[in-house]
């Protein structure tokens, strides 16, 4: 179906649909809980396409394709509202991974936005007094897990090499709604009566919750001019606004002015923040190139790993089921073995990136798997190029994120996930009406293991190991196919392959593919998602000696793939979003 709601109609949609919150997963902590599911189909479109995570959001970026805009102009709208809509997942405040794909030229750039450590950052930044690792929440609330942010740069990056309309035009839908005000979501509203350390930050508490200190209900009208104030300092002066002058002074007096927790990052650390371009990793799955982001996310090694494990096996003749989740988990367990020792910031350590997507390598790891039994925990493999370097594994924890992809009408792409990390972030919301990340506790908290240095180690001004997979697929003729990515802290990975096989092997539909139950494994328990088909298989995996978790797995995947008449769209139904266009 094609969808042409106005704003007000796609707000009373998400209003009407969510369901009320359910609880978290036990496991690393849950990016953000589960708020029930929304029935949808997948939307179709002939001439361009968004998906993103809020009917907002979404409605921002078609409009901007409406008035002859770009895929980049389309995801820098989409952006700036999801922070005020989508507060909990991603903004100005935190970090993001932009795949471009340029039609034209027949190219794949990929651009790191990704928050950096202080220049005082030191090794032992999330050890306790007691000589421990912090507890995760003692790490996060307050200063000490804020990174430099990247998103605002980035976006900027992205408007200077592919935008068409001028700046202050795509940003113009965030400010009208932050001045205008949204209603609040029932997702939006389930998450804050989760939450318990929001309040504690007075801004916070002022502009989420009432009076009586309780969450502002469903259908309220917020509005947010500091936001509106903030964005149109920076369509006036562009992205440097943020990292100099008043926004940055307050970024930085918010953050080291913490009474218990405060964090070290100077107007310097904010000045100093640069763009990284990095190459594309790109491989093939069967007649399929894979194009995903580098380190320091590990999403696109990770999942080519996945996907190489399983081009073993012929899914297409397996089906969805038990033995298809069999190989998923034991594939994701090999490719988290090789992630958590290897993958970290290039700039700090050197990667054997090529041999880690070396295809003979991914088939030796994948004659490890045996049909009839699961291997447990998996060790990392000996790729080849492996530097010579004494390194410790390093598992972490990663959280929140959103998700963003557009195709417009000229065929150019854009796929990019974008995080302030855990739910709300740092908890610590600035003078200009956003919330700052927490992207730190990304980093591992032990800084090394028996005597050897932790790839992921807090560094100056080094950059988190991160999870965030945004995907391209393209076709054996070289035509861009698919457009992908997910939220979802570490479960990124599986989250992204389990769609890509139920696109290319099962042939789903995308808000099918989305919308399919989740499994896998990042090295530990086999992961099944509570209520779904998937939780049906957990007898025979029992079998084969899988230890089976039962979970909430909030993904947030958006997708777009090309057809013969178009666009077909999914937009998880996990969250409130959806995919739209003309």
């Amino acid at each position: 179906m094609r969808l042409s709601f106005g704003i007000p109609a796609l707000a009373l949609l998400a209003l009407a649909t969510l369901a009320a919150p359910v609880g978290g997963q036990p496991l690393a902590p849950a990016p953000e809980a589960a708020t029930g599911r929304i029935a949808k189909t997948h939307g179709t479109a002939q001439r361009f396409m968004v998906a993103a995570a809020n009917p907002l959001a979404a409605t921002a970026g078609r409009d901007i394709l409406r008035a002859g805009g770009s895929a980049t102009d389309a995801a820098i709208a989409i952006q700036l509202v999801l922070n005020l809509v989508e507060p909990q997942s991603s903004g100005i405040g935190g970090g993001a991974f932009l795949l471009h794909w340029d039609e034209a030229a027949r190219k794949v750039t990929t651009l790191d936005g990704r928050e950096t450590a202080p220049a005082a950052a030191t090794p032992d930044r999330f050890i306790g007094p007691d000589g421990k690792p912090m507890r995760f929440l003692d790490a996060v609330l307050g200063g000490r897990s804020v990174g430099v942010p990247g998103t605002l740069k980035l976006l900027e990056e992205a408007h200077k090499r592919w935008g068409r309309l001028p700046w202050a035009q795509v940003i113009a839908p965030a400010i009208r709604l932050a001045e205008e005000g949204f209603p609040i979501s029932p997702r939006l509203n389930g998450l804050l009566s989760g939450e318990r350390n929001l309040a504690k930050d007075a801004r916070a508490a002022a502009y989420f919750y009432g009076s009586d200190g309780k969450p502002k209900t469903v259908g309220t009208i917020l509005r947010n001019p500091a936001f509106a104030a903030t964005l149109r300092t920076i369509a006036g002066n562009g992205a440097q606004a943020l990292y100099t002058g008043p926004l940055a002074q307050d970024i930085v007096a918010t953050v080291t002015g913490h009474a218990t927790n405060p964090g070290d990052m100077t107007l310097a650390d904010l000045t100093a923040y640069r763009i990284e371009e990095r190459d594309p990793v790109c491989g093939a799955y069967r007649v399929w190139r894979i194009c995903g982001m580098g380190p320091p996310s590990s999403g696109a090694v990770a999942v080519q790993q996945i996907l190489g494990i399983l081009e073993t096996r012929d899914l297409a003749r397996m089906g969805l089921g038990a033995e298809a989740a069999h190989w998923f988990a034991e594939a994701g367990r090999l490719a988290f073995a090789d992630r958590n020792l290897y993958l970290a910031d290039p700039a700090f350590i050197g990667i054997p990136l090529g041999g880690l997507i070396d295809r003979d390598y991914i088939r030796s790891r994948a004659g490890l798997v045996s049909p009839d039994r699961s291997m447990g925990r998996a060790r990392a493999g000996e790729p080849p190029n492996k530097r010579a370097q004494l390194l410790a594994p390093s598992e972490g924890i990663e959280n929140g994120t959103s998700h963003i992809s557009v195709i417009d009408a000229a065929g150019n792409a854009i796929s990019m996930t974008t995080t302030i990390e855990d739910g709300f972030g740092s908890r610590l919301m600035t003078a200009g009406g956003f919330l700052l990340n927490n992207e730190l506790t990304d980093f591992s908290f032990l800084p090394e293991e028996d005597g050897k240095p932790v790839a992921n180690r807090v560094e100056p001004r080094k950059r988190p190991r991160s999870s965030m997979a945004p995907t391209l697929v393209f076709d054996a003729s070289g035509r861009l196919y698919a457009v992908v990515g997910s939220p979802g802290g570490s479960q990124i990975i599986g989250f992204v392959a389990k769609t890509l096989v139920a696109l290319l092997d099962w042939k789903m539909d995308p808000q099918a593919a989305v919308d399919l139950g989740n499994f896998g494994s990042r090295n530990g328990p086999t992961e099944l998602e509570k209520g779904t088909e998937a939780e049906a298989w957990r007898a025979a995996l029992e079998a084969k000696g899988h230890d089976v978790r039962l979970l909430e797995m909030t993904s947030g995947i958006q997708a777009i793939v090309k057809t013969p008449q178009g666009f077909a769209g999914g937009a998880d139904g996990r969250r409130e979003g959806v995919a739209i266009g003309d």
